[in-house]
């Protein structure tokens, strides 16, 4: 070896290189990771081309000390571990593979090195036995009766179809994961809606987080093992790497046994092998509660505090949302606030779920998260929103925690239309322009499909959809937020104008020179003798040519002049864009009603 190279084993795991061209990022005497003094010494072994080095790397192969410390190290629960492995390379054949082994068996599937269950023994098979002269069939669900089962099923097709790997479908349901097909990873969804990743399938590698095993195994009363085959090869005999075939070695601890083995096995492509085989057991939760996961019975454990009033120095008084905590009027803790104390909020607070429209759902006087939970909410102010303190501590805890940043002294009572609604149990529609846009549009859609048989204002695409759910008045002076909600008005109300539809009622003469779908409304209004669409039709023109100069370009003069026709220049964001629902709800109106005459 080049006198420029040195080098030392400092413990079983870890090898200390020092060359020339790594002093400056080395300190002499610091240790670093196997598999990068594997690649240091390959590296030395092209800069030098010595024979020592092509033996000593080999060497280190052979020995899988590095393996051995990937397979054997320990995981924290949110690390994703390895539960199938097919890696082969001209240098080494890794296979790795999981069984379920029941509790009970525990101690014989260590009594071993040969795995308990492999990927061809995990299918459904019938057995046949005779008992009194006669031929019993007995279905195996996985072609075994001691209770072992995969964890992954590797599905072959006689090489006449591409087979592909699954996580079996008993844990997938457990943990009602999500299959997203097109990153081939697989989901969960919490309590509060959030979403993580917890299992990844690649072509030649499964990966799960040990949180969701460890859980599973717990209901399921198994113990996870870690089944390995790695072989590692060179073209060099073990006599030359200081190797023997009797330097065999065989580890039997409390939850892992394996061996491993060397010998020369003259080929076509290697000499000497080493071959480490066994197994490693992941025990499972306690069962049925541990600290690492959620309370089997789903009891909240947390609550935040929210500010229900002030004193008379001014300071806040606050209380714990726990509905167990809070009177009832039916004699529960008497002298703490109302179940039905109402909490008031900045509207910013809707701001998290009006941005994520595939997920949250916010209605006229409700918030939906999917179907997993649900909020009954006063949005029917201009500059709050008020929730009642006890339906507060039904959300998650970190959901109150979001609620309770937006928290604000009380001021004012609820609305007419939440109090009606809440307490009273009467039906009564909101005055918000938002809500009644939604409405309006709704019974647009009804009385199009009933006089019609066909929607004078396209249905948005599943794309599009959440230009409709998202739209509000806005909570905040914020550009951004002003110049999107007026890009998604313009495309429910102008982009979706029905143009094929609408040329059926305008002479054939005329349709060539006609462009734009505002102007074949317009023509249609005209030709079905509809009065009073002028203001409508000047609105929408006005609409697009404020969407085109600054929420679809870079704003200059054009926008300027038209934002001054709606007043931006003098009146807040919040203001401008209230007026302009409202106009848009006057033509949602004036259309409804005209349906009926362009029969």
């Amino acid at each position: 070896m080049p006198s420029t190279i040195s080098w030392r084993c400092t413990r079983w795991s870890r090898l200390t290189l020092v060359t020339q061209a790594h002093r400056q990022a080395l300190a002499d005497n610091e240790v670093i990771p196997m598999h990068l003094a594997v690649l240091c010494l390959i590296q030395c072994e092209s800069i030098y081309g010595g024979a020592g080095m092509t033996n000593n790397s080999d060497k280190i192969r052979l020995k899988q000390e590095m393996n051995l410390e990937t397979l054997f190290k320990k995981c924290s629960v949110t690390e994703m571990i390895t539960v199938y492995l097919s890696d082969k390379s001209e240098n080494h054949d890794y296979f790795l593979y999981c069984a379920l082994i029941p509790n009970s068996e525990v101690e014989n599937c260590l009594k071993d090195f040969s795995w308990s269950l492999y990927c061809r023994q995990s299918y459904p098979e019938v057995k046949i036995h005779c008992e009194n002269n006669a031929e019993v069939k007995i279905y195996h669900r996985y072609g075994d009766n001691q209770g072992i089962e995969p964890l992954i099923l590797v599905r072959e097709f006689y090489g006449i179809r591409e087979g592909y790997k699954e996580i079996g479908e008993d844990f997938r349901l457990f943990h009602c994961l999500y299959h997203d097909i097109k990153e081939n990873k697989f989901i969960k969804i919490d309590d509060n809606g959030d979403e993580e990743v917890v299992a990844v399938v690649k072509e030649d590698r499964i990966t799960i987080r040990l949180k969701e095993i460890r859980q599973y195994l717990a209901f399921k009363e198994m113990h996870l093992a870690i089944q390995f085959d790695y072989r590692e090869h060179s073209q060099q005999e073990l006599q030359q790497l200081g190797l023997s075939a009797e330097e065999n070695i065989r580890k039997y601890n409390e939850l892992e046994c394996w061996a491993l083995s060397f010998a020369d096995i003259p080929s076509s492509n290697f000499v000497g092998l080493s071959k480490l085989f066994g197994k490693k057991l992941i025990a499972p939760f306690p069962k049925p509660k541990g600290d690492e996961y959620e309370l089997a019975d789903g009891e909240q454990s947390q609550y935040a505090d929210f500010i229900i009033g002030t004193n008379e120095d001014g300071d806040n008084i606050m209380h714990s949302a726990n509905p167990a905590m809070l009177d009832n009027r039916f004699g529960a803790n008497p002298q703490a606030p109302h179940y039905l104390t109402p909490i008031d909020f900045r509207k910013t607070v809707l701001d998290k779920y009006y941005n994520q429209p595939s997920k949250f759902r916010v209605e006229d006087g409700y918030l939906h998260c999917g179907s997993l939970w649900g909020l009954e909410i006063d949005n029917h102010h201009l500059d709050k929103v008020c929730v009642y303190l006890g339906d507060l501590g039904y959300l998650a805890y970190q959901e109150q925690l979001h609620w309770k940043s937006h928290n604000i002294s009380p001021s004012g009572k609820v609305s007419n239309v939440f109090f009606s609604r809440s307490i009273l149990g009467e039906f009564t529609n909101s005055n918000q322009p938002d809500h009644l846009f939604k409405r309006l549009y709704g019974t647009l859609a009804d009385t199009c499909s009933k006089c019609l048989g066909w929607q004078i204002l396209l249905p948005l695409s599943l794309e599009d959809s959440h230009h409709l759910t998202s739209m509000r008045i806005l909570a905040t002076e914020n550009q951004r937020d002003f110049d999107e909600l007026i890009l998604a008005l313009t495309k429910i109300l102008v982009d979706s104008l029905n143009e094929k539809q609408l040329n059926s009622f305008i002479p054939v003469e005329k349709i060539t020179n006609i462009k734009g779908s505002i102007s074949r409304l317009e023509i249609a209004f005209q030709v079905c003798k509809i009065g009073g669409h002028e203001d409508h039709i000047n609105f929408l023109r006005k609409l697009q040519n404020l969407r085109s100069s600054g929420s679809a370009h870079r704003k200059g003069k054009e926008y300027q002049k038209i934002a001054n026709e709606f007043g931006i220049s003098s009146a807040s964001l919040i203001t401008v864009f209230e007026e302009i629902l409202k106009k848009s709800n006057a033509f949602l109106e004036f259309l409804e009603q005209s349906v009926s005459k362009l029969k």
